[in-house]
């Protein structure tokens, strides 16, 4: 099927953005990723493969719920998904080895994950703090308990 997902979480229909919002949020319901790492959407009667160029689905907003020790990252998606940072939706950041240009992650569900965007990602490292682990000093955040690194120092 000539569907693509771009970066900015861009959907397209042979080479066309699909404009309906709605039709996107009900495609990003069926949306698959295999243990082949492709992507596919899925119903009861079709699986059709179809191109995601970096994640499926991007981080839109971040909201902090009991700032200090015990808060909680809650994150919206572009596609409409709420999903809070925890053990089973970690936030991970990659670094580019050519550019040192990072690029962070939180898990939405089942191997699909979100890009953070930009502005979400630098509010992240505004409130981030500084913590020592086994010698490394990291800045990062804690959500439901859990320590999120995005980055060492």
């Amino acid at each position: 099927m000539d569907m693509r997902i771009t970066r900015d979480g861009t959907w397209f229909y042979m080479g066309s953005p699909i404009g309906r919002k709605k039709l996107v949020e009900l495609f990003s319901t069926v949306l698959r990723r295999d243990e082949d790492d492709e992507f596919y959407l899925v119903t009861p009667v079709e699986k059709l493969r179809i191109r995601v160029d970096d994640a499926p689905f991007v981080a839109v907003e971040v909201d902090c719920v009991n700032p200090g020790e015990n808060q909680e990252l809650l994150f919206r998606t572009n596609v409409g998904d709420v999903i809070k940072a925890d053990g089973e939706h970690p936030v991970r950041v990659v670094t580019d080895l050519k550019t040192q240009e990072p690029s962070p992650y939180v898990l939405i569900r089942d191997r699909l994950e979100a890009l953070i965007a930009r502005p979400v990602f630098y509010e992240l490292v505004e409130r981030a703090q500084e913590r020592n682990h086994d010698g490394i000093t990291e800045l990062g955040l804690y959500s439901c308990g859990e320590f999120f690194s995005l980055g060492k120092l």
